[in-house]
């Protein structure tokens, strides 16, 4: 296996950790960059974009993160709060006044981005065409009752998170998150992320290729760790939230490789980036990148405060929440106690961490699920033992 890309002295650990990821752990196109204090001091990429054509993975090869767009998006939300263009403590029918229907008047932007506001599941699934065009999701949205009283408890709103957070910014600003992540992050900073992909950068994009899934209805609950228990009760009823959060749309299944989804906008689970582009972003909200910084100090403390943790309504585990933002726990470490950032599904992962001025970024096309993934563990363990 070839890797290409650099390492800077005391890092060469992380060249041999990410080699074998594919090695041991099945990796087939991947990408990692770490920048340190605003500096890159690894940026490494291997493997193949597309395994069914044999396409090599290039320096500029773009991948479908899916939640990790999350973290992206929250930077564009704190970015107009600095600003002033968007008041996160302010109701969010103030920007959207259809929201305040169903009992839902109360209900700050805040708790949008912070996974409070109740609203991770749908009665009725929109058509995803409908979805892709945006409106129609926006209007059920609007019309749905939560579904726990906002602000009693967290629950990971892992698809409406993009037209919640995403219409809010639209009706604040009149531009979509795509747009001002192009305009005021992407290229000002050089980040080479994208909400909405150009047709023009389609040819740069990464095939996912999913593993096989565990089948979770045949694990005898006594095989399975006592703190996963209440998640697999919940994955075996059809009604419980953490199947319905993932069942918005209709057909439920996304094709993320449909160049169609990559066009739309889903500020929730559809960015596509480098893994140098999400490692830059986030290098540039705890420090100066070329000499300009994205958020303030005190944006960026009032950014990752903690707003929510505990046991996740829907997804039934552990985890803290800042404002949109997710935080370390103890089985999601990222860089340590003071980082923040996200990952997405299958193995993809973004953080900071102000405290060692790390910023970090693995990107992938073999999506892991429902199995142990220590490949971006291994990568973030390696770079803490570079710094020693």
């Amino acid at each position: 296996m070839v890797i290409d890309g650099f390492v800077a002295s005391g890092f060469e650990a992380v060249r041999e950790v990410f080699a074998a990821n594919f090695a041991e752990q099945g990796d087939i196109g991947a990408a990692v960059t770490v920048y340190r204090d605003g500096q890159p001091v690894a940026d490494l990429w291997g493997g193949l974009a597309d395994p069914e054509g044999e396409r090599p993975w290039e320096r500029d090869t773009l991948q479908l993160v899916y939640s990790a767009t999350k973290g992206v998006t929250t930077t564009v939300a704190h970015l107009l709060a600095q600003r002033g263009e968007l008041d996160l403590d302010a109701p969010v029918a103030r920007y959207w006044p259809e929201f305040a229907a169903a009992g839902k008047a109360d209900i700050p932007v805040r708790w949008l981005l912070s996974h409070q506001a109740g609203l991770a599941a749908l009665d009725k699934p929109v058509p995803l065409a409908d979805a892709l065009a945006w409106g129609p999701m926006v209007d059920a949205l609007a019309a749905q009752t939560p579904n726990w009283p906002p602000g009693t408890a967290h629950g990971y709103h892992g698809r409406t998170f993009a037209w919640l957070v995403g219409e809010v910014i639209q009706r604040a600003t009149g531009r979509t998150v795509g747009r001002i992540l192009a305009e005021e992050i992407a290229g000002p900073f050089g980040v080479d992320f994208f909400i909405g992909l150009p047709a023009a950068e389609r040819h740069r994009v990464s095939r996912l290729v999913f593993a096989p899934k565990v089948d979770v209805s045949s694990v005898p609950a006594e095989l399975v760790p006592e703190h996963l228990r209440p998640m697999l009760t919940a994955m075996r009823d059809p009604e419980a939230l953490v199947n319905r959060a993932f069942q918005v749309t209709d057909p439920a299944d996304i094709d993320f490789n449909d160049p169609a989804v990559h066009a739309a906008e889903l500020p929730s689970s559809n960015g596509i980036g480098t893994a140098r582009g999400l490692a830059r972003l986030y290098a540039a909200t705890i420090g100066e990148v070329d000499g300009v910084r994205l958020l303030t100090p005190e944006t960026l403390a009032a950014a990752t405060r903690e707003q929510a943790g505990g046991i996740d309504r829907v997804m039934m585990l552990p985890d803290r929440y800042a404002t949109g933002y997710m935080l370390p726990t103890e089985d999601f470490a990222l860089g340590g106690p003071n980082s923040f950032g996200h990952p997405g599904r299958g193995g993809s992962l973004g953080f900071a961490d102000p405290d060692t001025g790390i910023a970090f970024a693995y990107v992938t096309n073999y999506i892991i699920e429902g199995a142990p993934d220590l490949r971006a563990r291994s990568l973030i363990d390696a770079v803490n033992n570079a710094l020693g």
